[in-house]
């Protein structure tokens, strides 16, 4: 049995020391696999680590007790469960959790109500600043309704034509935050 848990912790160091250097390139070459599996938390970190702690576990507790072996298995294997589920809940489900995106379709624009930074002539292009989460982006602007809207005014982005916004005033008295 100590050769298993020696070759257990062998295993779970190699493949920390691979997915530090080869990480990004391995995941590139195996994108998607584990998404077929309907179970969340089977995550090759969480694996590897849990056979990792199990071979360290199995090693620490065959050495340092009086334990039988099948005692020491068992001991192992829950350690290992119990460590994989702690990596899952502390590291991998947070970092998944926090994966956002900035990237935002010029398509979502319509419909947005936005401040207008440069004012937007009855003919012509002026600039609209809209918020998207948590960070404002600024696009090209053209009056919807071919009338003048000056700075500092707020405008709804009625439609997005050939990458500029088309703009009208935006005049709601209910007070609705930018």
């Amino acid at each position: 049995m100590q050769t298993l848990y020696l070759g257990c912790l062998a295993l779970g160091v190699i493949f920390a020391v691979v997915s530090v250097l080869l990480g990004d390139w391995i995941g590139d070459a195996l994108d998607g696999i584990t998404d077929a599996l309907s179970i969340d938390f089977v995550n090759p970190a969480v694996l590897a680590g849990g056979v990792t702690v199990f071979g360290g576990a199995g090693i620490l507790l065959t050495r340092y007790t009086g334990l039988e072996q099948g005692a020491v298995l068992a001991l192992s294997l829950l350690i290992a469960a119990f460590m994989g589920l702690i990596l899952y809940l502390a590291v991998i489900r947070p970092t998944r959790n926090s994966e956002t995106s900035t990237g935002f379709s010029m398509a979502e624009l319509a419909g947005r109500i936005g401040e207008v930074t440069v004012p937007v002539p009855a003919q012509g292009y002026g600039e609209i600043m809209v918020k998207f989460g948590a960070s404002n982006s600024l696009h090209t602007a053209a009056s919807f309704d071919r009338l003048p809207l000056p700075a500092g005014s707020r405008a709804v982005v009625v439609e997005v034509r050939e990458g500029v916004a088309l703009v009208s005033e935006f005049d709601d008295k209910r007070g609705v935050d930018v």
